[in-house]
């Protein structure tokens, strides 16, 4: 498979990346800086805004739920300090509220976890008239449920039967999911 080339970062390849899922986002900041950026990482709200009222970045991908408040606020706090900057809003719950609510404070885009580089990349470097493609490899339903549950399970701080209440499931029913490998 021939990889099609990449676009055309420019002069400026900041990148603050501001995201509470440290796994994740020291994976993400791998793959950006490989792709080209010049990766800042912030793992708060308070430290995503710090960073980005100190060094306002060309791009950043900000999570929307952190553990000590709203993404919005880092990106109503770059878009202050630097107008031009593409912002990606990242949410594990992706709601047409919020997406409207990310775009309306100047968020370029929004796109719900788990996203790869690949799609944050293309997300951050379109033009704004481009439409996106579609996803090639879309995750099925049993993958995407999955997923969604590993999610609440851990904000949960793995607590199965808090989890259980909050996704409104058999505790027991709960306990054999999370004991199955992920699905495909």
């Amino acid at each position: 498979m021939v990889e099609a080339a990449l676009p055309e970062i420019g002069p400026d390849a900041s990148l603050l990346l501001v995201d509470d899922d440290e796994p994740f986002l020291r994976r993400l900041a791998k793959a950006m800086e490989k792709r080209g950026f010049v990766v800042e990482t912030a793992g708060s709200v308070a430290d995503g805004k710090t960073a980005a009222l100190a060094r306002p970045p060309a791009y950043a991908v900000v999570d929307l739920r952190l553990e000590d408040g709203n993404g919005l606020d880092v990106v109503e706090a770059l878009r202050e300090k630097r107008p031009d900057s593409r912002v990606v809003v990242l949410t594990g719950y992706g709601a047409i509220a919020t997406a409207v609510a990310a775009v309306k404070i100047g968020a370029t885009d929004y796109l719900s976890k788990p996203a790869d580089a690949k799609d944050i990349t293309d997300a951050l470097l379109a033009s704004d008239d481009a439409m996106p493609p579609p996803p090639e490899n879309p995750m099925s339903a049993d993958r995407v449920r999955w997923e969604h549950i590993q999610r609440v399970y851990e904000l949960c701080d793995r607590n199965v039967s808090e989890t259980a209440r909050r996704l409104n499931m058999h505790r027991r029913t709960l306990q054999r999911i999370l004991a199955k490998r992920s699905p495909k």
